[in-house]
């Protein structure tokens, strides 16, 4: 198989789908890897180390989406994208398709085969493709929160964790899940006061158990939000339903409860985003105001720590890219439960329900794909 690796084109992002190594790996099965110019620069990964590892280096992009059987991204096709992808073509890469029509409209309209990473789901409900840059994003939800509570950033002025002889801030995280477990443990060991609220009572037990002292678990529901509003500096959304879109725990009236220079951020803007006054924002222009409250929502925050985050992410994806490499996608598939469930797109059809539903398009049987 021919196996295309674009430059990621979104605004500062700097990760890239394939390392080397992974290279080396698919050369080793017998395929050929072609690798825009630049595209692991972002990362630390220069042309040099994909040219030692059997990659075809290309200038022209729109040569490598024309020969490539399969392409590898990090994030969802843009628009300057939309008209490269190609009836039979394999995508694999993030598509978050809940959060955008256009885009869902545009794979339809090209009948490429669109596999998902964040859809990809072990047994046990787990998402492997999805857990790594959950982590990076949880973490990085506090560490950004944190900047910009800072007065000339826009925030109420208020260091996380206090000092003696004042408060630290209190921080609430929305989902018990492997984002808000890693946003809480980042602000708890800032020192701030942490709670976490989850609509799972035996995952609140869990965490109740293994979770520092100074973070507390509220079962999440309406009426217990709005309690905590009044005193909450930081809120960070780390909600998730696979492929679905978000809920919007935050409305606009709720904001009037809080205070003036509290932090929003949303995790979960990828997937519509779980506050209703959130619109997607960028590394150049991360936040806005809303009644005094600053918003974050960044759609790609692992972008900003690319190292981390591409070794993290293709750690996970590149078995996945063998076996599609290998065995071509619909025996792939068959074979994978987990891979099955990553597929939402295919020859004009969607085949994941919670896209369908999402704008009220028809949904198709994966069984009549395969």
């Amino acid at each position: 198989m021919i196996i295309g690796v674009p430059k990621e084109i979104k605004t500062h992002e700097n990760r890239v789908s394939l390392l080397p190594g992974g290279v080396t790996r698919l050369k080793r099965n017998g395929h050929q890897v072609l690798v825009e110019k630049g595209a692991g620069e972002g990362s630390g990964f220069s042309d040099e180390k994909y040219v030692e590892a059997g990659a075809t280096i290309l200038e022209d992009i729109e040569k490598l989406w024309e020969q490539s059987e399969m392409i590898m991204k990090v994030k969802e096709p843009i628009e300057v994208e939309y008209s490269r992808m190609k009836e039979g073509q394999v995508i694999f890469t993030y598509f978050h398709f809940a959060a955008s029509e256009a885009l869902t409209e545009a794979v339809i309209e090209s009948k490429a085969t669109a596999i998902a990473y964040e859809t990809v789901e072990k047994q046990d409900g787990s998402l492997p493709l999805l857990i790594p840059m959950s982590e990076v994003a949880g973490r990085m939800a506090s560490q950004e929160g944190a900047k910009y509570l800072e007065k000339p950033l826009g925030g109420r002025g208020l260091l996380l964790g206090g000092i003696p002889g004042v408060k630290p801030a209190n921080v609430m995280v929305l989902g018990g899940g492997i984002v808000g477990v890693n946003a809480a443990k980042i602000a708890a060991g800032m020192g701030a006061n942490v709670t976490i609220m989850d609509i799972s009572m035996p995952r609140l037990r869990y965490l109740d158990d293994v979770m520092s002292k100074n973070v507390d678990t509220v079962f999440s529901s309406e009426a217990n939000i709005r309690s905590l509003l009044p005193d909450v500096d930081m809120i960070i959304g780390a909600v998730l339903k696979p492929g679905a879109k978000a809920p919007h725990l935050v409305t606009k009236e709720m904001l009037s409860d809080m205070q003036d220079g509290a932090v929003l951020v949303d995790v979960a803007i990828d997937q519509g985003g779980c506050f209703e006054t959130s619109k997607p924002t960028t590394h150049d222009n991360p936040i806005y105001k809303v009644d005094g409250v600053v918003h974050y929502c960044v759609t790609n925050m692992p972008g900003a720590v690319p190292y981390t985050s591409t070794l993290g992410l293709t750690n996970v994806t590149l078995p996945y890219a063998i076996d599609l490499a290998n065995k071509g996608w619909k025996k792939a598939v068959k074979e994978d439960a987990e891979l099955q469930k990553g597929l939402n797109i295919t020859g004009g059809e969607i085949v994941y329900e919670p896209v369908a539903d999402a704008f009220g398009l028809e949904y198709s049987a994966i069984d009549s794909a395969l």
